[in-house]
């Protein structure tokens, strides 16, 4: 896989609206998001033009956000790229991305939500990419979140790690606070305590590749040019999380189910789930449930390990997973670890 180069302090961060123009709707928790990254990490920021432009230009012009793509990777003197935020179709943007240019200077390049269209794309060609958090989502909310989050940011963006052993956060959160409310901007509403990761099944370790993001938007891909081919999927470890459009259990079953039907499940070494937002306890247990169903009795996978309600996703804070790196997946130890650094 290609790798980027590692980051830095002073290194050059280019923020980009590839999804939505939400920047535009919430000047302030967009503003706290890159002072965050400033003050605490020492990024240079530059801002793309498509950062701040309002949604209905943004609509209207997918080339626009696809350009601002092409052009971060194309200047040299940029070290990485983070979204502003997700959205719902920056699916619309992959035609128009230079991706031979891009993959001759292959960067970080970091979202989640939406960004699982052109992250797992450009993963598909080849290049390590990043799904994390974003300004707005998780940057912007950066101080009033447990210290473990600043941590793991720290480690994961500047350590030369050899490995990197993903840790549970003691608490975390599913909704913030009004973004027009400067009083209380960055802030969550409430926080619960982390109960751990649940493993559903498996007990010997297992290794394997990265790739997913976000269940629903995956789905806008099955089916195109934009959907790896049936050698891709060996030795890959899935990874899925909802949006907060919070699809049923049943439906999150429609959409693994197909996984299996295809033949992927066949071929993959694990299974990974992020914490599922604004999920009652009993939604939870029907989601334990219909993924358990459809592995064990409807493909008959009993043995790979799957790993439910780790800390990716919708909810924060998040750890970062880079598709494209190997990792391993431990039910007995209950360990989930990176096996590689995923810079140079």
């Amino acid at each position: 896989m290609l790798k980027p180069r590692r980051l830095k302090t002073g290194s050059k961060i280019a923020v980009a609206s590839p999804s939505s123009g939400v920047p535009y709707l919430f000047p302030d928790i967009y503003e706290l998001g890159l002072k965050n990254l400033r003050d605490l990490f020492g990024f240079e920021i530059v801002e793309m033009p498509t950062a701040r432009m309002s949604p209905e230009e943004l609509y209207k012009n997918p080339k626009l956000r696809a350009e601002d793509l092409n052009r971060a990777f194309a200047d040299d003197s940029i070290d990485g790229i983070i979204a502003s935020i997700g959205g719902y179709e920056s699916v619309r943007i992959l035609k128009y991305l230079d991706t031979e240019m891009i993959l001759k200077s292959p960067k970080f390049i970091m979202g989640y939500s939406d960004a699982t269209a052109y992250l797992t794309y450009l993963n598909s060609l080849g290049m390590v990419t990043f799904y994390g958090p974003s300004i707005m989502s998780g940057f912007a909310q950066l101080k009033h979140l447990p210290i473990q989050f600043e941590q793991h940011l720290n480690e994961f963006l500047f350590d030369d790690f050899g490995l990197l052993s993903y840790k549970t956060y003691d608490k975390w959160c599913d909704k913030y606070k009004d973004w027009n409310n400067k009083e209380t901007i960055g802030q969550c509403e409430s926080f619960y305590e982390n109960e751990g990761w649940l493993f559903l099944q498996g007990e010997e370790m297992t290794e394997g590749v990265l790739w997913g993001g976000c269940i629903e938007v995956l789905e806008f891909l099955k089916g195109t040019k934009y959907w790896p081919d049936k050698k891709f999927w060996n030795d890959k470890v899935l990874f899925f999380e909802m949006s907060e459009d919070k699809p049923l259990p049943l439906q999150v079953g429609y959409m693994l189910r197909n996984y299996g039907i295809q033949g992927i499940l066949d071929n993959v070494k694990g299974i990974m789930f992020g914490r599922p937002k604004g999920y009652s306890e009993e939604e939870k247990e029907e989601l334990y449930k219909t993924v358990e169903n459809i592995f064990r009795i409807e493909f008959g996978i009993t043995d790979i390990p799957i790993v439910m309600n780790m800390d990716f996703g919708h909810t924060d804070p998040k750890i970062i997973v880079p598709l494209g790196c190997k990792v391993s997946i431990n039910p007995k130890t209950k360990e989930v670890m990176l096996l590689e650094n995923p810079f140079i």
